[in-house]
């Protein structure tokens, strides 16, 4: 974390206070530390009729900032930076719900306004660097001889690193920084443990040492999120379609995916089609073990085409039409239409918009019946339909490869960047506090393919796919 001087003395460093517990203590040691260090609280939401709780969460905070600001005896500021987050992130959010994608507004609030939009006005005040409460580490790119690697700019290259606290880590959330904005930030609490950051703020009897950690949409709050999407994106009731087994043993593209996956096998290796679940929302498969060997032969998958990568990221979509048939109820047998049996499926609710739903969602589908749990598995915006599937080991919930846009494809070491034709062994998470994956990178002219040793549960484009060597975060990229 250590950053060095600039010529004219001491080391002046703005620090995001939001109120919570961890930038209260990252206020404090950098103070401890000898820094120059400010505060400044920006407000970046003003409704409060999308919270759950319908109040400004935002004032509370800014009060608890300013008495731990005044505790700790550094001066505070406040910015109102909510038209920079509405344009840069809401209005991103509502028009990938819109097409049916799954965005992480956390990602984008990190790049466009912590460390761009807040990190302009810091310097303003005259900050060197800007500190946060993120529970990850940065250190310099050293050569064998110990000396810092410069990137193409002349500067010196920076490493992001998790979180010491493996149940803390939120290097995912930063995946989008670049090495210009990685220069100007400090993570003082990053090698250390959530515990002991509480220990700290209490001994130091800081006004936040209590205070739960905020939860929901960075910076809006805890929301009902079909509510919060209603504000822009119009309400239309459609059908939810359970979708049966035997879809995909009549789905040529399913069946020839499998038929690959079976031919990339190493002798000898089996392979589970679906991702195992205990409990619910755990991903049990590499469970941040060191990366193994694959069980694919990387020799076999280095020669499929750039077509057959295509097709194998691609992901299952439905078309189950249904028809109707005529017959006679009751004593006079009035003649009635219903529904005829479809093998594939069946209409089992109703909902109020598919841009509401995500593909793993569980919670808000209304459909029971069933003796296993129900997921969301695809959404299709133009039909406005969302298809379903009953168990954790339902086919559509899992999938072994996703590609990569190569517009989307982001290198935090621009050092390490994949050529086209390149094949690279890593670990990959596809969504915050998922144990890491192992997988392989392969890039090619259409995008960059990852190739994953399990299968992954909920693939949903627009999120973000972050892949790291050892502890370190490389780069990342939005699901296409």
């Amino acid at each position: 974390m250590a950053a060095s001087a600039p010529e004219n003395g001491k080391i002046k460093v703005c620090v995001g206070l939001s109120g919570g517990v961890d930038s209260s203590v990252a206020a404090l040691l950098l103070q401890e530390q000898g820094y120059d260090v400010f505060a400044m609280f920006m407000q970046n939401w003003h409704e409060a009729d999308a919270t759950l709780h319908g109040d400004c969460e935002w004032e509370e905070d800014r009060f608890v900032a300013e008495l731990v600001a005044r505790k700790i005896g550094i001066p505070f500021y406040f910015v109102d930076l909510s038209k920079q987050y509405r344009q840069r992130v809401v209005d991103y959010m509502f028009d990938e719900y819109a097409k049916g994608r799954t965005p992480n507004p956390d990602v984008l609030c990190n790049r466009e306004i912590k460390f761009d939009a807040f990190l302009a006005v810091a310097e303003k005040y005259g900050a060197d660097y800007v500190a946060t409460g993120h529970y990850c580490r940065k250190e310099p790119v050293l050569d064998a001889a110990g000396k810092p690697v410069l990137a193409e700019d002349g500067e010196p290259l920076y490493r992001l690193l998790e979180g010491a606290d493996p149940n803390k880590d939120q290097s995912y959330f930063l995946c989008q920084l670049t090495q210009a904005q990685l220069r100007k930030a400090l993570f003082p609490i990053g090698d250390i443990a959530k515990p002991e950051v509480r220990r700290i703020a209490k001994e130091a009897d800081l006004p936040s040492a209590e205070k739960k950690d905020s939860q929901g949409i960075c910076f809006v709050g805890k929301v009902d999120l079909p509510t919060f999407l209603k504000q822009k994106l119009r309400s239309v009731e459609g059908d939810i379609i359970e979708v049966y087994d035997a879809w995909y043993a009549d789905d040529n593209l399913y069946q020839w995916q499998q038929s690959v996956l079976d031919g990339l096998l190493r002798d000898g290796v089996a392979l589970d089609r679906t991702v195992r679940y205990a409990p619910e929302e755990k991903v049990l498969t590499t469970d941040g073990k060191p990366l193994g060997e694959s069980p694919f032969d990387l020799d076999k998958a280095a020669t499929l085409t750039d077509e057959e990568l295509l097709r194998l990221a691609m992901p299952i979509h439905y078309e189950i039409r249904f028809e109707y048939e005529t017959y006679r109820s009751g004593k006079k047998h009035i003649k009635k239409t219903r529904l005829k049996a479809n093998p594939y499926g069946a209409i089992v609710g109703s909902h109020e918009g598919a841009q509401f739903y995500t593909i793993g969602q569980r919670k808000g589908l209304g459909v029971g019946g069933h003796a296993e749990p129900v997921f969301v598995i695809d959404t299709d915006t133009e039909t406005n339909t969302v298809y379903v599937g009953e168990g954790h080991e339902h086919k559509g919930l899992s999938r072994f490869c996703l590609r990569i846009d190569p517009a989307e494809i982001h290198w935090l070491r621009t050092d390490l960047a994949m050529a086209v034709g390149e094949m690279r062994r890593c670990r990959v998470r596809i969504r915050y506090r998922q144990p890491l994956q192992g997988a392989t990178l392969l890039r090619r002219e259409n995008g960059l393919f990852l190739l994953f040793d399990a299968p992954q549960r909920g693939i949903s484009p627009g999120q973000f796919a972050v892949w790291y060597d050892g502890e370190e975060m490389l780069g990342s990229g939005v699901i296409a």
